[in-house]
């Protein structure tokens, strides 16, 4: 094969190959796993309580992503002067965790496995839904991590305990992260308008802890102020709800909810969180891809996604 570049090795551009996430090397077998980052698809839906659909999120998110998988050198970005995702941050794409349709426990049950892989190889996972439930297997597997404290970003408190003997859905993901003792605290920002969540469920959120901001709020404070107002020193796992976005941005979800936040209000949240905190997991839910035709919504999620690997790693590395 002739190579006319000035690298060596092939072009590999992102209409070529297999749409891993950010073109990244899938790991098949999970003992294996020796990585910075560990990309977790978990494609359930189930827990919706609408529109479906973002079983597809995973699939949709990496073929995004490859938009962004440009060569070898990392991505140099010129307001920061810095060069986030070069060859020292290594990521591996695990592929998804098995689904069980219309079983929600074995759905969850292998979801939380693949996430103890990726914990047990080293790895930072990530994991794109999928709707929001499968929030509540990824912090399981947290038990034997340490305390954590939850950083969500979302339209929505998801702080439902029970409806109608549902307890594990995409309304409960918040009140079920509550009930671990090692979940110190949360920290909910871009909660809005008319909620899933009824006022008991806000009052109970507040009596445990939770710091609720909505996006007038967040965007009133800026990020600096409302990212100290996270405990010092905590560990966070981060869950992004891609409906905390404007849906003018992002349409490509089952709950969109007007008056979100857009790129930058998030990123510069993020950018700060990882100058501050130590992030020990992410997840990415609800993506909808067929509710936007033009895409925007996955490249919108996988760029946020990894800039947001780039921003934690490129601090670590400091």
């Amino acid at each position: 094969m002739n190579n006319h570049g000035y690298k060596s090795g092939r072009l590999n551009l992102p209409f070529v190959g297999i749409a891993t996430f950010g073109k990244k090397p899938y790991v098949e077998d999970w003992t294996t796993i020796n990585a910075d980052v560990a990309i977790i698809g978990a494609p359930f839906d189930a827990g919706t309580q609408y529109r479906s659909g973002a079983r597809f999120g995973p699939r949709g998110v990496r073929e995004a992503s490859t938009l962004f998988a440009f060569g070898h050198d990392g991505a140099y970005d010129h307001e920061d002067d810095a060069t986030y995702l070069g060859a020292d941050v290594s990521i591996v794409d695990m592929g998804d965790a098995d689904i069980i349709h219309t079983d929600t426990e074995s759905s969850h049950a292998n979801i939380e496995y693949a996430v103890r892989q990726a914990l047990s190889g080293g790895a930072l996972p990530v994991t794109i839904g999928g709707d929001h439930s499968i929030n509540i297997p990824c912090v399981n597997a947290f038990d034997d991590q340490g305390p954590i404290h939850i950083l969500q970003i979302d339209a929505h408190l998801d702080f439902v305990d029970e409806r109608h003997g549902v307890r594990n859905g995409h309304g409960n993901p918040m009140r079920r992260a509550a009930d671990h003792s090692y979940v110190t605290g949360l920290t909910q920002l871009g909660i809005r308008n008319v909620s899933s969540t009824a006022k008991e469920g806000y009052e109970y959120a507040r009596t445990v802890g939770s710091d609720i901001l909505s996006v007038r709020q967040t965007r009133a404070l800026g990020p600096e102020t409302v990212v100290a107002r996270i405990p010092k020193g905590a560990r966070l796992y981060v869950t992004i709800d891609i409906d905390a976005f404007c849906p003018s941005i992002a349409p490509g979800t089952g709950t969109p909810s007007h008056g979100g936040f857009l790129y930058y209000d998030v990123l510069e949240i993020l950018q700060q969180v990882a100058k501050h905190h130590q992030v020990v997991g992410i997840d990415l839910v609800e993506v909808a891809p067929d509710y936007d035709q033009s895409d925007s919504t996955t490249i919108l999620a996988a760029q946020l996604l990894l800039n947001f690997i780039g921003f934690i790693f490129h601090e670590r590395n400091a």
